[in-house]
């Protein structure tokens, strides 16, 4: 298994826990960092700011990546992925409580590979994440990593 970080870009501090748990108990050893809105998410991805010491060749295997996030929202985040040569071929699973059609519409137009509704009970979010695990981990073959 890719063992590359998986980058979670999350606001809310119980769905961190939650994410974290439910990947610990599905048995994802991958470490996971954490991007609390989607300046910081950027910025580690970019290389930039306060991640500027941050070895660039360490991208994440995958990325999950909420749209209601403060600052810079989710879909612009993804568009600026899309739109760097280095982020483009990256994987962004869209992870969200939005029910909203034209959010889904908007992040498949904008490159996600995957939009997957965030469970409310854990019991269905820790069977969610053990399927992202199984597939975007295991199974799916990734593009291989380009140099910036």
């Amino acid at each position: 298994m890719d063992k590359r970080p998986i980058l979670l870009v999350e606001d809310n501090p119980d769905d961190v826990a939650l994410t974290m748990r439910a990947f610990k108990k599905a048995g994802i050893a991958n470490p996971i960092v954490v991007a609390r809105d989607g300046v910081e998410a950027l910025d580690w991805l970019f290389v930039q700011g306060s991640f500027a010491h941050r070895d660039p060749s360490d991208q994440p295997v995958i990325i999950l990546l909420d749209l209601k996030l403060p600052k810079i929202d989710g879909l612009e985040v993804l568009k600026q992925l899309r739109s760097n040569p280095s982020t483009k071929l990256l994987r962004v699973i869209i992870l969200t409580s939005s029910r909203e059609e034209q959010d889904i519409l908007s992040s498949y137009d904008t490159g996600a590979n995957s939009y997957i509704r965030k469970p409310v009970d854990f019991d269905r979010f820790l069977e969610a994440v053990g399927q992202i695990g199984l597939y975007w981990l295991l199974l799916n073959e990734i593009p291989p990593i380009r140099g910036s």
